[in-house]
């Protein structure tokens, strides 16, 4: 007995249609969100891109049936390459985010009193002066300790972070 692929037999049911239909809806919506450089690495139709750039000067109403053109719109364009192209441009701003989320931590050690991190941030990045260093991580733990405003923990997190971006950059 042979097995018969039902999915090209069966058509779509219409709550399927409606599912796919609002997902091209929302990601029209997500490409009008989208600052107008970062849509010119979009593949999209001329049309749709007039649309799009059409939504983006209306407001309420006339935005909302915009919307709605740019979602039948994009029944025509590949949303497979769409989504691809929007990961891509949302993949840097994730690698931002690590690197800040990373800078602050090490920040936060430091002011906990991990004095070795200093040895291995040294170790790890051109260009770290290590008295520099030692001296905004004193003035940020005295102002701690005195309840005062963060400014030498700000101060101390954007030395690191200069490291971090340089050493990226070069």
């Amino acid at each position: 007995m042979q097995m018969i692929d039902t999915e090209e037999i069966l058509p779509k049911s219409k709550s399927q249609v409606k599912r796919e239909l609002l997902a091209l809806h929302e990601l029209g919506r997500a490409l009008v969100g989208l600052p107008n450089k970062s849509l010119s690495q979009i593949p999209v139709s001329d049309a749709t891109r007039d649309a799009i750039l059409e939504a983006k000067q209306l407001k309420m109403e006339a935005l909302r049936r915009q919307l709605k053109h740019v979602g039948k719109l994009m029944r025509d364009e590949d949303a497979g390459a769409i989504r691809l192209a929007l990961a891509k441009l949302r993949k840097p701003h994730e690698k931002e985010v690590t690197v800040f989320h990373e800078v602050e931590d090490w920040r936060d050690r430091l002011l906990a009193g991990e004095d070795a991190l200093v040895d291995e941030l040294c170790g790890r990045f051109s260009g770290v002066e290590r008295q520099r260093l030692w001296q905004l991580v004193r003035n940020a733990r005295k102002e701690r300790d005195l309840g005062k405003a963060p400014k030498s923990a700000r101060v101390l997190f954007r030395y690191l972070k200069e490291f971090v971006d340089y050493n990226a950059g070069g």
